[in-house]
């Protein structure tokens, strides 16, 4: 159960990552912009991959009716998501310390690891929604009006995760070091619960 436990202290820890690193990154690029342009998205605001990128992501979303990219104060996630982050991390690490000292079973890591996970979804659906709207709603004054073959308005949303064509732009959004440690923290903690299920049989069955 030590072990286990060990392991759950470390798990949360993990997250502290998420204070130094960025979560998300978004990247542009295009034939006109040999370095791409790319939005590191981190808890607590969006900042630029390179000095100038959110000034000229700015200045090319004003052409198509997008609006500016968020300040921190803009979104009350970027105020919301430290604390949230820094009350799992005290939390994990408290039921770790509880089940090194055998005042918690490792139960208590699946439901740490199951509620962070709930935390994670919504997190995740919240980022998605913004993406959704601030790709879609579009000012109707906008220099350029493009629209799809069948009329309707060109949505310019980004993708949660992956790979898309926007214009002639190829657009391109992954995790970054902090999703991986958070990724690599979360597994730790399950780790750590097979590691107490374990260590349960075992005193059972002598």
């Amino acid at each position: 159960m030590k072990k286990a436990s060990v392991l759950m202290i470390i798990g949360p820890l993990l997250f502290l990552g998420l204070f130094a690193f960025p979560l998300w990154n978004i990247m542009l690029g295009a034939p006109q912009y040999p370095e791409p342009l790319g939005m590191n998205i981190h808890i607590d605001g969006i900042r630029g991959a390179s000095e100038f990128d959110i000034q000229n992501i700015d200045g090319l979303n004003h052409y198509i009716g997008m609006r500016k990219l968020p300040k921190a104060e803009d979104m009350w996630e970027f105020s919301t998501f430290p604390i949230v982050i820094g009350v799992m991390i005290a939390l994990g690490v408290l039921i770790g310390i509880l089940g090194f000292f055998k005042k918690v079973s490792y139960k208590w890591f699946m439901g740490w690891f199951l509620l962070m996970s709930i935390l994670g979804i919504l997190g995740m659906y919240d980022f998605n929604a913004w993406m959704v709207d601030y790709g879609t709603n579009l000012d109707p004054n906008a220099i350029m009006k493009l629209a799809n073959p069948d009329g309707t308005p060109m949505s310019y949303k980004p993708p949660l995760f992956g790979h898309t064509k926007m214009l002639n732009f190829d657009v391109t959004s992954l995790p970054s070091t902090g999703a991986w440690m958070m990724f690599i923290g979360m597994m730790f903690t399950v780790i750590a619960f097979y590691l107490g299920l374990k260590s349960k049989r075992q005193s059972t069955t002598k």
